[in-house]
């Protein structure tokens, strides 16, 4: 059985041999919206593709990350949910925060793919050996990644590229078979 999802080879081979994957949450995994209760709460709306994108990637041994400039309860649940493991919340120097995780994983830039939205992403994405943002994102992250998701952010972006990254992977036909039963 052949798969739906075929990007172009040369984007499949830029994204091998990526291991961790770094997330931006507000504009990526959100639709950027912030929604704020008059106590002051912030409520996020998730979409659950990329929730299961997340879960595929840990079975196939890739480390999803992330690392956001705003903190919220409703991320840190949705994240505790997922099992994310590895996370940075309130993030001023995302450049920083990354780098330190990635040693901690023992892995380069070059391991590394991204996924953001917006100037705090920039550096991540400059670095990286790999890198994507969803449509909505801002026009200079837009002009210097190497894909543009299809899909909105909040609205499945993430989970794109999670699929992306597990056809580079060599892994998307196996996990589509066993999900076919």
């Amino acid at each position: 059985m052949r798969a739906t999802l075929q990007p172009p080879p040369e984007l499949l081979l830029k994204a091998q041999g990526v291991r961790v994957i770094v997330f931006d949450v507000d504009g990526v995994m959100t639709d950027g919206g912030l929604y704020l209760s008059g106590r002051g709460e912030t409520f996020k709306r998730f979409h659950v593709l990329d929730g299961h994108g997340f879960k595929l990637l840990k079975m196939v041994g890739l480390v999803p990350v992330v690392i956001t400039g705003r903190d919220s309860k409703a991320l840190r649940v949705r994240l505790r949910s997922l099992g994310i493991e590895h996370a940075r919340f309130g993030v001023q120097d995302k450049y920083a925060a990354a780098t330190q995780l990635l040693a901690e994983l023992g892995c380069t830039w070059s391991d590394c793919a991204v996924m953001g939205d917006d100037w705090p992403d920039l550096p991540l994405i400059s670095r990286c050996g790999f890198s994507a943002a969803p449509p909505n994102a801002h026009e200079e992250v837009l002009a210097r990644v190497d894909h543009v998701t299809r899909r909105a952010g909040g609205a499945g972006a993430a989970r794109e590229f999670c699929d992306l990254l597990l056809l580079a992977s060599g892994r998307y036909h196996t996990l589509l078979q066993e999900a076919l039963g």
